[in-house]
């Protein structure tokens, strides 16, 4: 027994949903219930799980729309950055940790797609929202931005262990999930040399999925 991961297509835009659980004890958090919040907490009801906690990656509408309803059908707090867990006083920063069974969750603080990307990180399970997808990185609204998102990437999230597996925030890539090795081996934005390198290609990403037939 460990941790169980469930992956739900929520709608919006190809959005990612999750439930994960520690088998041995039924206790579960829920990442970005958005879209379809009825979705997970009838899953994780069904099963008996009790949801513990609920975060959202970032405040972005795609990933928020469905807290209050989430929070009504299960009594959980969804939270984001900055938040104040209710149930253990915890606040969401980078690096607070919260128990789940006989084990725990941490937080990743991530900024670059937005100021208030987070991370969770549970067992060898990662959830990136839309800091990191399978083989594309999450899009930036400027240079700085960017160069907060090469930052993230590569000093919070590449010198994790390879066999983490990512779970992304979208399905914008060839398969739902990924792992970190698989990503720094193959991802075109994570194999630039410097921050200069990886705006370039943000700024050519068009020319380059078309020379390259990247959907």
């Amino acid at each position: 027994m460990g941790l169980h991961v469930e992956q739900f297509r929520t709608g919006g835009d190809r959005n990612f949903g999750y439930l994960s659980v520690d088998e041995a004890t039924g206790e579960a958090f829920a990442v970005d219930p958005s879209n379809s919040p009825g979705m997970l907490a009838e899953y994780a009801a069904g099963r008996g799980w009790r949801v513990r906690y609920a975060f959202s990656t970032h405040g972005h509408q795609d990933h928020c729309n469905g807290n209050d309803e989430f929070e009504r059908l299960t009594g959980t707090t969804v939270l984001l950055f900055g938040d104040r867990c209710p149930l253990t006083g915890t606040t969401v920063s980078d690096g607070a940790r919260f128990p789940l069974g006989a084990s725990s969750l941490s937080v990743i603080h991530t900024p670059g797609h937005t100021e208030d990307s987070i991370c969770i990180f549970s067992g060898d399970a990662l959830f990136t929202g839309d800091t990191l997808f399978v083989g594309k990185v999450g899009g930036t609204w400027s240079d700085e931005d960017a160069r907060q998102e090469f930052r993230s990437l590569h000093e919070r999230i590449m010198c994790l262990p390879e066999g983490t597996r990512v779970w992304p925030g979208h399905d914008y890539g060839t398969s739902p999930v990924s792992t970190v090795g698989h990503e720094k081996r193959t991802n075109p934005f994570l194999l630039q040399a410097d921050a200069a390198a990886f705006i370039e290609l943000k700024r050519n990403w068009a020319a380059y999925k078309k020379t390259h037939g990247i959907a």
